[in-house]
């Protein structure tokens, strides 16, 4: 397995690698991660995610300053480095996370070998252009070169997958490569606990990567309009390269002393994190799937969320949450009074509808899926609930 971001960074892709591959040795497979060094020792090491080994392959790498701690393994030594661990470890299959610079040396090396590729897309070309430092008016040339790019590795695989039925339509419609598959992320639910409790005080989450393509900044105005009365605090958990900014923005608004910023925490302060919160609010325009949303749907969490994207496959409006006009503060702020001055009984219907979206999501499934994939077999797709519109009900949805 390879990508170009993996632990300890904090994102979806790095996330969502470091539960397959745990997942898949807890199952008896033998595991190896190719990945940039991220400031620990380069070379073969064994590391331990979720009480299970993985050898991951650290390669040299340098960081990307214009992001606040992405680094990258150098591609002129991508393709020499890539051959050396395949021809070490033999794989059976390679799973490639990004095409970007170690998904694109190993799909090329695996390809001549003759050994089975699966490659799984988490990139959207558009949320890097904030640190590309490229001019506006030449973006759109420099998309269409990322996603030429992109194709070009993804071609090589014997299967593509992506998050969600909406994030492969928008690849396959980008590279023109067809039938991917719609795969969920998956999360651990166990891991997770809902308190139906009645609440103490009204306290809004939001779990991500601050970063512009988040729109926190919408979030911090809906916070500011919501009526005095609710008395409303704001947990802004994750760190990013707007840190900073939105500290400063939300003491101009005269909410800083209702906002805490807690920058980067442990697994089981997230999970607290989750458990304390009244509503989950997720105003981010770029989510090919959410697995925070996911993780606030596992704790039972009511959710507000943009309705873009890949989201209104995880919020159903008026059943578990609501979805909101993107980069509307005051609508986004409605909703969240709407979550907020619910009874205890209609709450509850909402953290119920929570769980039982969620529970299609299960890491498990993820990975019987993928060991499908591995193999060359038939993959079955299950049915799963739906975004569905005011007023109807949920019908089946192709989600593999």
């Amino acid at each position: 397995m390879g990508g170009d971001t993996f632990s300890p960074d904090v994102n979806g892709s790095a996330r969502f690698a470091e539960h397959l591959a745990s997942g898949l040795a807890a199952r008896g497979h033998e595991v190896h991660v190719v990945a940039p060094s991220s400031k620990l020792p380069t070379g073969a090491h064994t590391e331990v995610y979720d009480g299970q080994e993985i050898t991951v392959h650290r390669l040299y790498s340098w960081r990307w300053y214009p992001h606040d701690w992405l680094t990258f393994a150098l591609p002129w030594r991508i393709k020499q480095n890539s051959a050396r661990i395949i021809d070490e470890v033999k794989p059976d299959v390679v799973h490639f996370q990004s095409h970007i610079i170690i998904g694109r040396g190993l799909s090329d090396e695996a390809k001549k070998r003759g050994i089975r590729i699966v490659g799984t897309n988490h990139v959207m070309p558009e949320n890097m252009l904030a640190f590309t430092g490229i001019p506006k008016f030449l973006q759109n040339w420099a998309i269409g070169l990322a996603w030429a790019a992109a194709r070009r590795s993804f071609i090589r695989a014997e299967a593509v997958s992506a998050p969600t039925r909406r994030a492969a339509d928008f690849f396959e419609k980008a590279t023109g490569i067809g039938n991917v598959y719609a795969i969920s992320c998956g999360i651990n639910v166990d891991n997770y606990v809902p308190d139906f409790t009645p609440r103490s005080e009204n306290r809004i989450l939001f779990v991500g990567r601050v970063a512009g393509e988040k729109q926190i900044d919408v979030l911090l105005k809906a916070v500011q309009l919501l009526p005095a009365d609710l008395d409303v605090k704001l947990e802004i958990v994750g760190g990013g390269d707007q840190l900073k900014n939105l500290q400063a923005m939300a003491v101009q608004l005269g909410i800083g002393d209702r906002t805490t910023f807690t920058g980067y925490v442990t697994e089981e302060e997230l999970r607290r994190a989750y458990t304390r919160s009244s509503v989950f609010a997720m105003p981010s325009i770029a989510e090919l799937q959410s697995i925070a949303t996911m993780e606030a749907l596992a704790s039972g969490l009511p959710v507000v969320a943009a309705d873009a994207m890949a989201l209104p496959h995880l919020v159903h409006d008026d059943e578990n949450g609501y979805l909101f006009t993107p980069g509307d503060a005051q609508d986004l702020a409605d909703k969240l009074e709407r979550i907020l001055r619910l009874p205890q009984d209609e709450l509850d219907t909402f953290k119920n509808a929570s769980l039982s979206v969620v529970a299609a999501h299960d890491i498990q499934r993820t990975l019987t899926t993928f060991e499908h994939l591995y193999r060359g077999e038939p993959v079955t797709d299950p049915a799963v609930v739906p975004p569905s519109a005011p007023g109807s009900k949920p019908g089946p949805d192709r989600v593999s």
